[in-house]
């Protein structure tokens, strides 16, 4: 298992044609015409390292965010639609915002006229018209486009100050995040959202929008231009931070059989409520930070750290996680990178330290082509315990993660690994694989939904009786199902709610370790 586990890294992370890799979907774009390449042009190719200059002085022409595809001598009923030209109201769009249709004429000539203020570069004053419009206008994706579209470009004026320039970029954001709250799949208005998260060095959201943009198949030039941002955002990466909590309904919170009784010679031995299952709510909370100092043009050091802590009335069953790493990144080319880190980390149960590990760790990362990503990593760890000594041993993870963006609005990820763990005590002894797939999808009225169902399989060595009847080895078998629901319409200092269930299911031949559990987290979770 582990040699062909290291055998399928090495192929899928280093023999793709880097051709592919570096140019995304161009093959399939370059045939469409490209209305809105003028919007990302860079002049010159440079070095990777420099940021183009995508909205300065970029002589950018107005597209809707969704225009409508020519149609051969409309009839006059149909051309005074398509000259109404709401996305809202049209009909007949080709949902390709790629496709130039023409001049765009609002029902309202106060949008009119704000456009043209925009495409000559007189900003303030397109704003001072489209600022009124929001409450009630019928337009309204042409005119928060505007309004987006218009932030977005002011912002690089450099006689702003940076009050002022964060303030532009964060009312351009909410803008288009307001479209795509309603209207998910339009690729113009996520081409623009990835552009004002990358003037902000929002590198994380940039990055997500701009791959899923690739997946929309624009024009070839505009695929390059892209992908030389992505390459920008990879080189200038240097902090990068998260956190979260959650309130947490939790049937079974020690994770234990709720057997009644444990037989022992095939005679009935009646268990003491302590280690039965419990129910509880409990509020969790995690965070985490990582800095990347630049050692050359192709090398970083990282360093940072990961907590996570659960707490349940009473104490006894809280969980402390806190953990730190360090060590070297290199990326090796435009699409593939690889970090050797050392790592140490401990864990507590209650208000006891429970064990501590220190090891190393491998990360591999390669982009195969717009929307598809595959990483690789190898842990390999010393565990040591406080109490329980006979567990203390070596343990090996290794994991092969796929994440795929088939369309704009829809994800789709898998992962497959391998766990081995040596331990003094020989019945502790195991080894064990597993298997993940999940899908998440944009839906209308800003709420995404996300599924996913894993499935676990270990087994022990020696024997493991009484908890066997027979005395065989010990063989579990692990099922979880997941689903989330996530409503982005909703959202506190960029948060929103984030309801998540999970089913869990372990089946066992060994008495007491089988369990069922269902958790409920209702989280705040970063959107856009």
């Amino acid at each position: 298992m582990l040699q062909a586990l290291y055998v399928l890294i090495v192929v899928l992370l280093f023999h793709t044609p880097s051709a592919l890799a570096e140019s995304g979907d161009a093959a399939d774009g370059g045939s469409q015409s490209a209305p809105l390449t003028q919007a990302l042009s860079l002049q010159g190719r440079g070095s990777p390292e420099v940021p183009p200059e995508a909205c300065r002085d970029c002589g950018l022409r107005y597209y809707p965010p969704s225009a409508p595809s020519p149609q051969p001598s409309p009839s006059k009923g149909e051309g005074e639609q398509e000259r109404r030209g709401s996305v809202e109201q049209g009909r007949g769009s080709s949902g390709d915002p790629f496709v130039d249709g023409g001049s765009h004429l609002s029902s309202d000539t106060r949008v009119n006229t704000a456009r043209v203020l925009l495409e000559s570069q007189r900003y303030a004053e397109a704003l001072q018209i489209l600022g009124p419009l929001i409450p009630d206008h019928p337009d309204q994706t042409d005119v928060r486009f505007l309004i987006g579209l218009t932030s977005s470009r002011w912002s690089q004026d450099p006689q702003l100050s940076d009050e002022q320039r964060l303030a532009l970029l964060d009312q351009s954001i909410g803008a288009f995040r307001s479209i795509l709250i309603h209207r998910p799949e339009l690729v113009r208005v996520r081409l623009e959202l990835a552009l004002a998260f990358y003037l902000k060095q929002d590198d994380q959201l940039a990055q997500e929008h701009f791959e899923r943009v690739l997946v929309g198949r624009p024009p070839a030039n505009l695929v390059a231009n892209v992908n030389r941002f992505l390459n920008v955002m990879r080189g200038r990466r240097r902090w990068r931070g998260y956190f979260g909590f959650s309130l947490a309904p939790d049937t079974n919170i020690n994770a234990a059989s709720d057997a009644e009784f444990i037989y022992i010679n095939g005679l009935p031995f009646r268990r003491g409520a302590q280690g039965r299952a419990s129910s509880d709510i409990g509020v969790v909370g995690w965070g985490g930070g990582e800095y990347q100092f630049p050692l050359a043009d192709r090398w970083r050091l990282r360093s940072g750290f990961d907590l996570n802590h659960r707490e349940y009335k009473g104490k006894q069953f809280d969980q402390t996680y806190a953990g730190v790493y360090a060590g070297p990144r290199w990326l090796f080319s435009r699409t593939t990178e690889m970090s050797l880190l050392a790592t140490v980390s401990q864990r507590w149960f209650g208000q006891y330290s429970f064990n501590y590990d220190y090891g190393a760790r491998l990360e591999v990362e390669h982009r195969i082509f717009a929307g598809l990503r595959l990483s690789g990593r190898a842990l390999w760890s010393d565990r040591k315990y406080q109490q329980q000594k006979f567990l203390e041993g070596p343990l090996m993870v290794f994991s092969l993660a796929a994440s795929y963006v088939p369309f704009p609005i829809v994800g789709v990820n898998a992962l497959v690994g391998y766990q081995e763990q040596d331990a003094l005590s020989h019945q502790w002894n195991n080894a064990g694989y597993w298997t993940r797939i999940g899908a998440n999808v944009a839906l209308p009225w800003g709420f995404s939904m996300g599924l996913s169902a894993e499935f676990r399989w270990t087994d022990y060595e020696g024997s493991w009786f009484p908890f066997t009847t027979d005395g065989s080895t010990r063989e579990d078998q692990t099922r979880i199902l997941g689903a989330t629901l996530l409503n982005r319409a909703i959202t506190v200092f960029g948060f929103s709610p984030q309801v998540a269930f999970s089913n869990q299911l372990r089946t066992s031949n060994a008495q007491l370790f089988d369990f069922q559990r269902n958790l409920v987290e209702m989280r705040w979770v970063r959107q856009f």
